[in-house]
């Protein structure tokens, strides 16, 4: 019988023991996970575009480089999950288990991950455009009717970072002082260390140099749309402003009435799949002028036009309705109540062209009214969850190239979803 003045026998780490452990990676994940199926997809691709810019080949000097198809799914696995930063992934990489099962043993770090999002947007943009050719011979996505709509992206700038064309030319003449004394010092000064110092300074003065060179390029296109809003009622007067931390960044109109640098993203998605079929990304603030593209984008990709496209009222001009019914596409859209109405009721305008008619009638009709609705319900909750769910939230990256790069990841990811789901007939 213990007593109490007896010491507790306790188990305590032992962490300097030695262990031997039998390991099978492909145990770890069950074979529904979602990264199977994630990989799934990613081996129906063709990636030899991809395997044809690798340089480490036969007897040239350098390391074997990192498959492709590993780099691709553990962007579009980590996107599915809501991982938008390289570096976070590099640390998933060496402790999740789904990760770890996708790299099979191969090692990666973050530049490695980082350069492979942002150095491919061709080639991933063609990937998007299989994803969709085998859904489409599937029968799993028909371009019936396609709903589009745009959201508003944080761009990776500060709103501080925005400055006028004579800060941005007073900033340039500092740099440019800045790398000429630096370059001076390096010229007089032996000392190794201290050249070497000299010499990341200059680099960095460099860096931001040409930074402001590129945002003075991009002040004559923020000049033009000033100019073209000159006049317009509500629109206040300013000169213009471009960042210096992204150029190509635009202060835009939030979903929360706030202004903020950011690129407008353009999806489209077919209504029945809720696929998504059409993918833009620009930093003009409106989307009026965006419905062809758009369209032009769709049959791009397809080789298909919608019969039904579903855009609200920011979409809507004339040339873009007459464009869509020269395609023999049917557009929905509201229709402004300023224009007179016939005895019929119906909203028309003397100078109406045919096309421009039509889509009035059309409108005032329930049945339109009834497939019109099905916009919100399929575009709006497609970008609400690439938004709340994937990475769509905020640019991790800058400029108008890599910001195409990352939403095109996105647009996969979801794609990717989407068809292990169709195709599955449990689903």
């Amino acid at each position: 019988m213990s007593s109490p003045t007896d010491s507790p026998r306790i188990l305590t780490p032992q962490r300097k023991q030695l262990e031997l452990r039998t390991f099978d990676l492909d145990a770890t994940l069950p074979d529904d996970h979602r990264a199977r199926a994630i990989w799934t997809v990613v081996e129906r691709l063709d990636l030899a575009a991809f395997y044809d810019r690798i340089q480490s080949r036969g007897e040239n000097a350098g390391r074997p480089a990192t498959d492709p198809r590993i780099l691709l799914a553990l962007w579009l696995y980590a996107t599915a999950e809501g991982i938008g930063s390289a570096r976070q992934l590099e640390r998933l990489c060496s402790s999740d288990d789904a990760y770890r099962w996708i790299c099979g043993g191969v090692s990666v770090n973050y530049h490695t991950l980082s350069d492979f999002r942002v150095d491919h947007e061709s080639l991933l943009d063609d990937l998007m455009t299989q994803v969709l050719g085998a859904m489409i011979r599937q029968g799993l996505v028909t371009m019936t009717c396609v709903a589009q709509d745009g959201t508003r992206v944080r761009a990776d700038a500060g709103a501080a970072s925005f400055r006028r064309e004579a800060a941005l030319a007073d900033l340039q003449q500092q740099a440019r002082l800045q790398i000429e004394r630096l370059k001076q010092e390096l010229a007089d000064d032996p000392g190794a260390h201290a050249r070497l110092e000299r010499t990341a300074r200059e680099r960095a003065a460099r860096e931001r140099a040409d930074a402001i060179e590129r945002a003075l390029s991009e002040m004559p296109a923020v000049a033009e749309v000033k100019r073209r809003n000159r006049g317009k009622k509500g629109k206040k007067q300013t000169e213009p402003r471009v960042s210096t931390t992204d150029p190509e960044a635009r202060v835009m109109k939030m979903a929360d009435g706030g202004f903020r640098p950011a690129f407008n993203v353009q999806l489209a998605t077919d209504v029945d799949s809720r696929v998504i079929v059409g993918v833009a990304v620009t930093n003009s603030g409106s989307d009026l002028s965006m419905l062809v593209p758009m369209l032009d984008d769709m049959r791009r990709r397809t080789g298909l036009d919608p019969g039904e496209i579903l855009v609200d009222g920011g979409y809507v001009t004339l040339a873009s309705l007459q464009a869509a019914h020269q395609r023999g596409i049917t557009t929905y859209a509201p229709v402004k109540t300023t224009a007179p109405k016939s005895p019929s009721g119906c909203i028309y305008n003397r100078t109406d062209a045919p096309a421009i008619a039509l889509w009035r009638s059309r409108m005032q009709r329930p049945d339109a009214k009834a497939i019109y609705r099905q916009r919100a319900a399929t575009a709006e909750t497609v970008n609400a969850d690439l938004r709340r769910w994937r990475t769509l939230d905020r640019f991790p990256v800058r400029g108008l190239r890599k910001a195409r790069c990352h939403a095109l990841l996105n647009a996969m990811a979801y794609n990717a979803l989407r068809w292990t789901e169709l195709a599955d007939p449990r689903a």
